[in-house]
Order: structure tokens, then sequence, then C-alpha cells
């Protein structure tokens, strides 16, 4: 423990010195946005908005951040949980706050297969509902929100996690990666064309707003190109798509700096614009080797998968920490595609990776820790545009 606290005081001299007044947003203003994800597990009502997070969570936020992302409040599950009902005063005062303080707001999502109540696709007797009534329940649900919001949403989610990547045989019967729309109720009922009403419907309920195709494991090469190819293709059926969100559920393990210069590469080649959408770098072991963020996964807690309960070890925060700048470097280098990058969260307490893909664990994968210190990583992120290699 001596060693371990010596070695974060020595650490975090120059963050509460050099870098008092400054933030991570004035850092990065000759590039791209900086954003976070404001959460809610510290709230009294589930998934609301946290107005009711302490003075210091949002001094933080308002300090170093100059988007805005809502984690959950803004999905299709809280704000229309009937047909006839919209709840709109979380995401209003949401919004409310970030205006206040010069945030762009970010729109978390339109269509999305999770986080959709079940009635949207059943009928008044519990089947199946019709193609014809589910385009208009679609459209009516974008017009009501995204119109509501017009002019003040600067980025719109507008359909989330549309695409799979599958193991299938090839013709010689070697196991090989595909990448293909996922199995969805939008997909079964309304086939394809769902993605293209939804980017038609939004750019019609606020034409002010860029609209984004957003999802996990877009590094995947396969991934990554049929992303770029559908939106492409979405684009030529009279689409307006401005970019994708990567969405960057990473770890120290993986992806390698390489491979997401690659993934930018093949975007830049279709003339899409990047936003790094749920940046998080997992530190605690993985149970099963897998690489993507389907929430639809979770194993059971094992000690040997959650070792860091009380501290994490400083040789561990600072391989974080390089992780963090090797990733910020490629970025930075790309900033000519890369318009916004937004951190899953402001601190490691809240984190959604304390809950998976392994429920109940201690995880630090954010900058700055559960009383709101910044971590090594912090000043790592901070100092990448003044390094001369990124230069």
């Amino acid at each position: 423990m001596r060693k371990f606290l010596t070695y974060i005081f020595i650490f975090f001299i120059p963050i509460l010195s050099g870098c008092a007044e400054a933030s991570l947003h004035d850092q990065y203003a000759d590039a791209f946005l900086i954003g976070v994800a404001v959460g809610s597990d510290d709230v009294g009502h589930p998934y609301r908005f946290p107005m009711k997070k302490n003075a210091k969570e949002w001094a933080l936020i308002h300090k170093e951040f100059n988007s805005l992302t809502a984690e959950n409040l803004m999905k299709m599950q809280y704000m229309h949980p009937k047909p006839d009902l919209y709840y709109f005063d979380d995401a209003d005062e949401f919004i409310d706050e970030a205006e206040r303080h010069g945030h762009a707001v970010v729109g978390h999502t339109l269509v999305w297969h999770a986080m959709a109540p079940s009635w949207v696709f059943k009928d008044q007797s519990g089947g199946t509902v019709s193609a014809d009534e589910l385009q208009e329940r679609m459209k009516e649900h974008i017009y009501t929100i995204a119109g509501r919001y017009r002019g003040r949403i600067a980025y719109w989610d507008v359909v989330n996690e549309a695409v799979k990547v599958k193991k299938v045989k090839d013709e010689t019967g070697k196991l090989v990666e595909k990448a293909a729309l996922r199995e969805s109720p939008w997909l079964t009922i309304l086939g394809e064309a769902y993605l293209e009403d939804a980017f038609k419907f939004a750019e019609k309920g606020d034409p002010t707003a860029k609209l984004l195709y957003n999802d996990f494991s877009m590094t995947n090469p396969k991934k990554a190109q049929f992303v770029a190819d559908m939106c492409q293709d979405l684009r030529s059926k009279g689409c307006r798509v401005d970019g994708v969100g990567m969405q960057a559920h990473w770890h120290l393990e993986y992806p390698t700096v390489a491979e997401i210069q690659h993934a930018l590469d093949i975007f830049r080649a279709a003339s899409l614009r990047v936003h790094i959408t749920e940046l998080d770098l997992g530190i605690l072991p993985r149970p099963s080797g897998e690489q993507d963020a389907d929430i639809s996964r979770n194993v059971e807690l094992a000690e040997r998968l959650n070792p860091y309960t009380e501290q994490v070890p400083a040789e561990v925060l600072e391989a974080q920490a390089k992780r963090y700048e090797e990733i910020f470097n490629v970025l930075y280098k790309n900033r000519d595609i890369v318009d916004r990058v937004t951190f899953w969260g402001l601190s490691d307490g809240p984190s959604w990776l304390n809950d998976w893909p392994v429920k109940g664990r201690t995880s630090h994968p954010l900058l700055f820790d559960r009383d709101l210190n910044p971590k090594p990583a912090y000043e790592a992120v901070y100092n990448v545009p003044s390094c001369c290699d990124c230069m």
C-alpha cells in the first residue's frame, strides 16, 4: 500500500500543478470534441437523468468535456414506454443543462433492437405487428423525439448495433468471419428497408443534426467494411449518413493500433466522419476472450476475474495509461476525419463494466477513479496533442 500511494502522489504532481486550469477539451480544441456519457446509477429512479449528481461531479464534467451523451434516458424504453405515453422531463432537463454550459448534445439513440419496449413489435392482440404499422410507429417516434429537440442536438445515433459478425463455413468447410445485418424484430418485420426509413425519418425530424450509424467491434475489418458499404448503399438511396460511431469498449489487450488505423482508413475511403462514441478501457481479465460489447452476454462472477477490489497495482495503471496514450495518438493523427471522442462515463464507480460481462466486479476503465481523482491515464490523454510525434 505504501509503495502504491507513493506512486500515485508522485504521478499526479504534474496533473495538479500543470493542468489545474486547462482541460481535456482545451487540449483537443484543434482536433475533436471531448465528450462524456452521463449515467444514472447514483439517483433514486433507475435510468433517469442524474441532475442529483453532486456538485463536484458536475464541476468536473463541465470543466473537462464539451460534449454530452445521455447513457440511457433518451432510449426508446425510457422516452416512449407506452404507445400513448412519452416521457420528456429528464431529456428536457439534460439538454437544458448541456446548453447552459455550451456542450454539444448527442442524441442516443433512435432505433435499436435492445431497450425498445415490447409493445413496439406487437399488435393489439399480442401478435407480431404488421410491417406497415411498425414503419408508422418508427416514423411517429422519430418525428416526435427528433422534432421536439430540433436544432438542439448536434448528432443523432440514428441506428444502433444493426450489424453482427458471425462465423460461417466457407466453400472449403473452414470457419470464417462474415458480417451481416443482425437478426432483430426491426429486420424481421421491415426487412433491410428499416435502415433507410430510420435515416430518412431522422433527417425530416431534425434537418440540422448530423446523422450517425453507431456500433461496437468496429475495428473488426469485416464489420468495418460491411458498415462502410452499408452507409454508401444508404446514401445511394437518398439517405443522409454523415458518419459512423465506433463504440470503442476496448481493453489492454485489444485492439491493436494497426487495427484502429485500418478501420479509420476504411471509413475515410467511404467519406464517413468518425466518432468514438463509447470509449472505455478495461483492465480486468476477460472471461472468454471475446472482444465485443453484446449486452446479452453475461457470465458468473469468479474471483480470478475480479482481482482489483481494493486497489489497482501501479504497473497496471501505468499500462492502462500507455494504452490510452496509444489510442489517442492514432486518433489525433487522424483528426482530419475524427470529430469526437466520448468516454462512456465520468468515473470508474458507475461504469457499466462493473456489471458486464461479469456482474458484480470492481472495474477501473475510465480516466477518473471512484473518488473522482485523475488516474495516470488522464495525464497520458492530456499530453498527446503536445507530444512531438503527434504533430
